[in-house]
């Protein structure tokens, strides 16, 4: 998430795939190339080693970790090695510390689950996507372990769409059977992907139309800008050649430090005028008033120049950014138990970080030694796992890194595999490939239905080989948690879309208010670091008696449409219901402005 500098990732112009699909430029999968360069603060130290007693990890394998006796030598274990293509990105913390090292060392978990694993950090997902051609590939033609390609890589979830598409289109040539399908994931990017701009902009989010922003187009730190842009009602305009007065505009940045520098810089120039996609005969000089980038550009965004805030990043949208594990159906298929294994460690590595700083720290060791990041060592990497906060060189407070790991029970969680819960994963993969398909329908027409890419069998083997007692404890932990402070709900977004009308009198929710709210689950699930305010109104003609009762029972109706779709998903503390009677009516109470007036509204936001 090596070089003195992050290569930009992913030119995914796919061209080897040949299939005839025009992504040209289409470059998403920068996001996760967390190089992280010399950013944070100079005091970060890491805390002083502590030596732990064996840590009983939780993957049902009777597997047992002692941090001090992690070896950097290589491990002893027979069998066929696997290869794992990953991005430099702290989400990745626990499969380093099962590691042990860029190859299974003596005393790792890993090597006590018979796993050989050689992990490599590469940084364009293309060149993902052509090892795993390869790989499939060569095992088409006879090979059971291929020598070529990669047996696994690692991308982040709201790019699986554009990532898996073209290069499953490529690969179902060889047979349904060679599809590279997601099984599992080692973390989440939790706040160092954002969308920085003004502070006028995060208070008020329609102060962004005409707003110019520069970033890697197409990335998952774009796609947090245009879910921010969808859950304020606000265009986005899609050609980084024009201006449009009423969206929200693009300069295109050859990655994601040069999108820092162009707002440090102040770049500028001259742009045709559009509206609604056609010109007005008139040109506009615009210059950067933001960015999306993470770590460090927005550290240099800070040190050099700062004036705008983190306007909305993976910290609020939680459930966006999944690290997530693909693989060749077949191989994997039939190399069950290896996989299963391979996963196991990967989460128990997770859960002894969860457990303990020290395995962290063990952790950020093992990290600078894989990634080879120059100017990143331990300190480095632990620091900017946890997130720290600086004051930048125009006095605003500003948040940097944060991530996390993913256990057995994260994983369940985020699969839907937990009752009462859904899948996390599978509104991710839709939601992003719904915006890039509406954006760019010529680039990306469609793309595979989560179905057909998604297994989940090998996270429920793990899971049924573990302690169910330990397990259930470890869910429970998982799950979010929600606590209401009492303070008022600071909104990220209003879209108009998210209202839920109501006929005269009455509390049901209609079909198309059920229409309403099947589609808004996804947004509020891939925003689960958010909370819900859910606000009822009546109008002020003939509910006028009854308003206060009406708006009031319209709100809870719809909050408990949300906790029977999912409960675990919407906990106690998460949803906040708000009636205001017939106030604040959004038409005159009219005939038809009364039908307008008797709604529900929802709301994202912040305590």
């Amino acid at each position: 998430m090596a070089a003195s500098k992050l290569t930009p990732v992913g030119k995914i112009t796919f061209v080897v795939l040949a299939i005839g699909l025009a992504f040209g430029a289409y470059r998403m999968f920068g996001d996760k190339v967390k190089t992280l360069l010399g950013g944070g603060s100079t005091a970060s130290v890491v805390p002083k080693h502590v030596d732990l007693p064996a840590l009983t990890v939780s993957a049902g394998e009777g597997t047992n970790l002692q941090l001090n006796t992690i070896s950097d030598d290589p491990a002893p274990v027979t069998g066929q090695q696997m290869r794992m293509l990953v991005w430099a990105w702290n989400a990745q913390s626990g499969l380093m510390l099962a590691n042990g090292g860029a190859k299974t060392t003596r005393g790792s978990l890993m090597e006590q689950l018979g796993v050989n694993l050689k992990l490599t950090r590469q940084d364009d997902a293309t060149k993902m996507q052509e090892a795993l051609v390869a790989f499939a590939q060569e095992l088409k033609n006879g090979n059971p372990n291929p020598s070529k390609g990669a047996h696994f890589v690692a991308i982040m979830g709201d790019g699986a769409a554009a990532f898996l598409t073209p290069l499953n289109a490529q690969l179902r040539r060889l047979g349904p059977e060679y599809t590279a399908k997601v099984i599992g994931s080692c973390g989440y990017s939790r706040g160092e992907d954002k969308f920085m701009g003004p502070r006028e902009w995060k208070n008020n989010p329609q102060l962004a139309r005409g707003g110019v922003v520069s970033g890697y187009l197409r990335d998952g730190d774009w796609n947090i800008a245009l879910k921010w842009c969808g859950d304020n009602n606000i265009k986005n305009n899609p050609d980084e050649k024009t201006w449009d007065p009423d969206a929200l505009n693009w300069v295109a940045a050859n990655d994601y430090i040069d999108a820092a520098e162009k707002y440090i810089a102040g770049y500028s120039e001259e742009r045709k005028v559009v509206k609604n996609g056609k010109p007005t005969g008139e040109t506009k000089r615009i210059t950067v008033q933001g960015v999306v980038t993470w770590t460090p550009g927005d550290v240099n965004v800070a040190d050099k120049k700062g004036g705008i805030v983190s306007i909305i990043s993976t910290r609020e949208y939680a459930s966006q950014m999944p690290n997530t594990i693909i693989g060749i159906d077949k191989w994997m298929k039939d190399n069950r138990k290896s996989v299963e294994s391979y996963l196991a460690g990967i989460f128990a590595g997770g859960d002894a970080i969860k457990s303990s700083d020290a395995a962290l720290q063990k952790a950020a060791q093992i990290s600078a030694e894989v990634y080879q990041e120059q100017g990143a060592d331990a300190s480095y990497w632990y620091t900017y796992f946890k997130g720290t906060t600086k004051r930048d060189a125009q006095g605003l407070m500003v948040e940097l890194g944060g991530s996390s790991v993913n256990n057995l029970a994260d994983n369940m969680l985020l699969y839907g595999l937990v009752p009462g819960s859904q899948n996390l994963f599978a509104a991710t993969y839709s939601t992003f490939g719904d915006v890039v398909v509406q954006q760019y329908p010529n680039l990306v027409p469609s793309y595979d239905p989560v179905e057909s890419i998604l297994d989940t069998s090998y996270v429920k083997a793990v899971a049924s080989r573990a302690n169910p007692t330990l397990r259930s404890a470890q869910v429970a932990q998982a799950s979010p948690h929600y606590e209401d402070s009492g303070a008022p709900i600071q909104p990220i977004g209003s879209k108009s879309s998210w209202r839920v009308f109501f006929t005269p009198g009455q509390t049901f929710i209609p079909d198309e208010g059920s229409r309403v709210l099947r589609a808004t689950l996804n947004d509020l699930l891939v925003a689960s670091g958010a909370v819900v305010e859910i606000r009822g109104y009546a109008d002020g003609a003939k509910e006028r008696n009854s308003a206060d009762q009406l708006s009031e029972e319209r709100a809870f109706a719809v909050k408990r449409w949300f906790e029977k779709q999912a409960p675990v998903n919407f906990p106690a503390g998460r949803i906040k219901v708000t009636s205001f009677g017939s106030s604040n009516p959004l038409e005159p109470n009219s005939v038809e402005g009364s039908k307008m007036n008797r709604r529900v509204e929802i709301v994202l936001g912040t305590r």
